[in-house]
């Protein structure tokens, strides 16, 4: 079990999955696709009717296309269900804004800029929001050399990579001064207090 038993019993209401796909494209470029479901496990009553047990009240989608550096050069959004059919689904060409960002540099903050509230729908805006570290994930070890032995010098039989790996000090776990770093990569640790 994943999470330890729960406190009481407990039922059901409520399922929302968060699905990402990545695809590295024949072009060179990636398709990243994200997908949000929402849905109740008894009929509910919506203003725009009723929706059944176990169909979607959100089924939405975003499609990016990128680069290899992380640049945004097309995009789909797509809204297969939503609470207010007309209204919510007029919102999806807006998502074309995102063309011309780079996920890897303030990405969240023109996101935000550019949808947040009314300017958006909130849960295409979510799924925006957590594109970038998707696609660090799908470029682990494809694009991103995950560490020193993968580095293009070390291909090259140099074996002197003067560039750190990416993920270093991106995360808690992978911080400069901590012990993951001193364990993994001693190369790269940089003791507390030492500049």
């Amino acid at each position: 079990m994943f999470f330890s038993p729960p406190a009481s019993r407990r039922a059901l209401k409520h399922q929302r999955a968060i699905e990402i796909d990545a695809y590295a494209r024949d072009d060179g470029l990636w398709d990243i696709e994200a997908r949000i479901r929402d849905s109740k496990t008894s009929d509910t009553a919506l203003s725009s009717g009723t929706r059944p047990a176990g169909m979607p009240i959100h089924d939405l989608g975003l499609r990016i296309s990128i680069t290899t550096e992380f640049e945004i050069v097309a995009v789909e959004a797509v809204s297969a269900a939503v609470p207010y059919p007309g209204y919510c689904n007029t919102i999806t060409p807006d998502y074309n804004k995102l063309v011309g960002l780079n996920l890897l540099k303030q990405f969240r903050y023109h996101v935000k800029s550019r949808f947040g509230e009314i300017q958006g729908c909130t849960h295409l805006t979510e799924l925006a929001q957590i594109l970038p570290t998707a696609a660090v994930q799908a470029f682990a070890g494809e694009v991103i050399k995950m560490n020193e032995a993968g580095s293009k010098e070390a291909d090259e039989g140099t074996g002197d990579s003067q560039q750190q790996p990416f993920q270093l000090n991106r995360c808690h776990a992978l911080k400069l001064d901590g012990a993951a770093v001193a364990t993994y990569y001693p190369r790269w640790v940089k003791l507390s207090g030492v500049a």
